[in-house]
């Protein structure tokens, strides 16, 4: 019966922040990979090829926010934001590829040790753990409120921790030669990748489902409205999310109020869910009597032409909204 937006602009900060970290991620996995060839270190080509997705992360949540910038249009009612979704599904499945091909790659080098200069090794590795710590910096504020900065801070984090593992590969084997050390450093980064990009694909795929948003509860949600003066029952209750902080709701209420105070109703029952739930956007439509077969006819069905062919929505007892 009434709607409520809440629809913000992407925080600009955001973006600035995204393009110093794109610019010192993308210097560094050149050296990278230069220095990964030359030293013949698989470990450090892995740590340049998370650096690689971490660039893709970057430079594909750039575009999520431009993107996501522009206005709604009669395509597209909610306008672009859910692209940033889209955005972290991406980065989430060139990270799960990208580890499952080091891992591969590191299986061949345990029957193939080669050669390895530990000293370049070490030094490329200790560059990119200060320009991953410096990027994990600047990425922070922004992760807790965007699923798209929070995949690209996901990306750098790991590959931080890639960095420490190349270190630390280096050291051994300059300590102990034993060239099967890089192998295990590779493989290790990949498990160790693997479960958190698992997560965000997770998250990714539920908002691009139209699941429930992580931390509501239908059931919870449904008896704070049934606990409200005037209440009698609530059915089609539906609530998903847009985009990662934009939640959207929809219900229908019967009541037995007088029409006078169903406005009053509404209003009430908006608050409520904006207050107590965070959910600002919302739709509530008003009924006399429950909808007949509610999920058949409100959820999927077809639009029937004629009124007297719409079961549960004919007659007076159907409140406008």
């Amino acid at each position: 019966m009434g709607d409520a937006h809440a629809h913000a602009i992407p925080d600009s900060q955001n973006e600035k922040v995204l393009w110093l970290a794109l610019a010192l991620t993308t210097v560094f996995l050149i050296v990278e990979a230069v220095a990964g060839v030359f030293t013949n270190s698989l470990a450090l080509i892995s740590d340049a090829a998370h650096m690689l997705t971490d660039s893709a992360a970057l430079a594909v949540a750039l575009v999520a926010i431009r993107v996501g910038k522009r206005p709604a249009d009669k395509l597209r009612t909610f306008g672009y934001y859910r692209f940033e979704i889209l955005a972290a599904a991406f980065n989430a499945i060139l990270l799960f590829l990208v580890a499952a091909y080091i891992m591969f790659e590191a299986w061949q080098r345990f029957a193939h040790p080669a050669e390895i200069q530990s000293t370049v090794m070490l030094v490329v590795a200790i560059v990119g753990l200060g320009i991953n710590l410096v990027s994990m910096k600047l990425l922070s504020g922004g992760k807790d409120s965007s699923l798209n900065i929070k995949g690209a801070y996901l990306e750098v984090w790991s590959d931080m921790l890639g960095s420490g593992g190349v270190i630390a590969g280096a050291l051994l084997i300059k300590a102990t030669g034993g060239l099967w050390i890089d192998a295990v450093i590779a493989v290790g980064i990949g498990l160790w990748v693997l479960p958190r990009t698992l997560t965000l694909l997770r998250e990714s795929f539920n908002i691009l489902l139209e699941g429930v948003p992580k931390g509501l509860g239908l059931q919870e949600i449904e008896t704070a409205m049934l606990a409200l003066p005037g209440v009698a029952s609530v059915h089609d209750l539906h609530v998903w999310a847009v985009s990662s902080n934009k939640h959207s709701v929809t219900v229908h209420v019967v009541t037995v109020l007088p029409d006078e105070q169903v406005f009053g109703l509404v209003a009430t029952i908006r608050a409520l869910l904006a207050e107590r739930f965070d959910l600002s956007h919302s739709t509530v439509q008003i009924e006399r009597t429950p909808c007949e077969q509610a999920d058949a006819t409100h959820a999927f069905a077809p639009a029937a032409h004629d009124p007297a062919e719409r079961p549960g929505h004919n007659g007076p007892h159907n409140v406008p909204h």
